[in-house]
């Protein structure tokens, strides 16, 4: 009988999960806003976070979920495994902060998409509930959000899984959509860009000014490497699948290839229809409105190339920013739904039982640590009221949150990535998938993605100290100080429970 009920709860399949990471990672506004920043010389840094990030991070997950796919705890379990219990729950309660600053932000975030959905346009800054002024109201709305989004997910894996599949599934559909009017566009155009090409300077040196510094250089290498974050939120689902050892891997690796293509071409597709002088050389284009701008523009060069008028021009752009602000809606939905989870779950399930009460681990009929969800609910529901309700000192306090996460969203991959040699070296750890067959290439690999990791984590410290914003260097560098020292009180209280 439990081994029935055991196999009706591992649903997930090789497509689900692809569709799962390629939601839970691939941000489709990522694009737009590399082309912002850096033009087509973008794309030749996101094909190095790619080669020195993104597959071997890749490699390493799979590696990991292969050897440890009946665990429960994902990222602490594969730390855990290879360097010990201490350093897996202090690179575990970092990386679970970092995300939990994410559900607070992004449960605001989450209405500028509908909203342009609804009105072609971001109108929620105009949105007013009960009198209430437009922040107070998006507070109130993102509570409602956090409160349905922890009951549906509580309610089983296969909810979870569901919501987030049919997210990749939108989030395929737009990009579809963008591909085949980009090459048509593209194909009428005679294959003239709207966005010269000049030769290789094109793909070096960025049009924008701000970002023709080494310093602003690397800046956008760590843009581009965090554009890719996300993929050990996978591991707390390797339990919930219905082959683990042999589909975990394949879905990473897949996965990995399919978004490492996807943005390079997407970046180069934009300047199909967009001339980043024209279009973006503009003060009112910003990070928040750049994806709805060059979509409207994509739209309106698309009717162009119809010999639509220009009334019909705007229609077509309006509705193309209506419908990528409705998919855009859909597929951070299918993010919230993974990773109000997943997170939760490895650093909850994955950590010695008798660190936490009882009622905390104790799962629901469905599998779920439900209590433990409702927690975290109310931990994050605390924060949106205090930074909606409590004017500009709240505001304040929401941005410090924010820089505390900026390096510890970066650090954990540090474990990750320094544990993997001894994980690999481990010969009592049983390894049912193996990509390094050497140790000299391995080493190498890791040594690398190492050096560029840490390269990202030092110049995000750095990065406010060369402007002289003492303040936000002061909050990006205490973050993984603070929550480093919570961990540790937090392990010790362990170790005084178990004398």
């Amino acid at each position: 009988m439990a081994s029935k009920q055991t196999t009706a709860q591992r649903k997930i399949t090789l497509t689900t999960l692809v569709m799962m990471i390629f939601s839970t990672i691939f941000g489709f506004s990522n694009t737009p806003i590399a082309f912002l920043q850096m033009g087509y010389a973008s794309i030749i840094w996101y094909v190095v976070a790619a080669v020195l990030f993104f597959l071997p991070i890749g490699i390493m997950m799979a590696e990991y979920g292969a050897a440890f796919n009946q665990a429960q705890g994902g990222i602490y379990s594969w730390i855990e495994g290879a360097a010990g219990p201490k350093i897996a729950f202090i690179g575990t309660f970092m990386w679970m902060a970092s995300w939990l600053t994410w559900l607070v932000a992004t449960s605001s975030k989450i209405w500028i998409p509908l909203s342009t959905f609804i009105n072609g346009s971001d109108q929620t800054q105009r949105w007013s509930l009960f009198g209430l002024n437009a922040t107070q109201t998006i507070g109130i709305l993102a509570v409602f959000w956090i409160i349905a989004v922890t009951f549906f997910a509580s309610q089983g894996i296969n909810w979870i899984a569901k919501v987030s599949s049919f997210g990749g599934i939108m989030m395929v559909i737009l990009n579809g959509a963008f591909f085949l009017l980009s090459f048509f566009i593209l194909f009428k155009t005679g294959f003239k860009t709207a966005e010269p090409i000049q030769g290789l300077t094109t793909f070096i040196h960025s049009p924008n000014l701000a970002f023709d510094s080494p310093v602003s250089m690397i800046g956008f290498i760590v843009f581009a490497i965090f554009a890719y974050a996300g993929m050990e939120t996978m591991g707390g689902i390797t339990d919930s699948m219905a082959q683990p050892k042999r589909d975990f891997p394949r879905g990473i690796l897949i996965a990995t290839a399919v978004i490492a293509i996807l943005y390079a071409l997407s970046i180069f597709l934009w300047g199909v229809s967009a001339n980043w002088s024209q279009l973006l050389d503009d003060h009112d284009v910003n990070l928040g409105n750049v994806t709805y701008i060059m979509m409207h523009n994509l739209g309106v060069t698309f009717g162009q190339q119809l010999g639509l008028s220009t009334t019909m021009q705007t229609t077509i752009g309006s509705w193309f920013a209506r419908f990528v602000g409705l998919d855009m809606f859909i597929v951070y939905v299918g993010s919230f739904f993974v990773l109000i989870y997943s997170p939760l779950k490895s650093f909850v399930l994955g950590t010695p039982k008798n660190l936490w009460p009882d009622h905390i681990v104790r799962l629901n009929k469905q599998g779920m640590p439900s209590n433990a969800m409702w927690y975290q609910a109310g931990v994050v529901i605390v924060l949106i009221l205090a930074i909606s309700f409590g004017g500009a000192s709240a505001r304040g306090f929401y941005n410090i949150l924010t820089l505390m996460g900026n390096v510890s969203t970066a650090l954990p991959y540090l474990f990750l990535v320094g544990a993997y040699p001894f994980f690999n070296l481990n010969e009592k750890i049983v390894k049912p998938y193996s990509f390094f067959k050497h140790r000299l290439s391995m080493w190498l690999v890791s040594g690398v993605s190492f050096f560029v990791l840490a390269l990202s984590v030092l110049f995000t410290c750095l990065d406010p100290l060369l402007k002289h914003h003492w303040h936000d260097a002061f909050w990006t560098i205490s973050g993984p100080v603070v929550f480093t020292l919570l961990a540790i009180l937090l392990y010790r209280r362990r170790q005084r429970k178990m004398v």
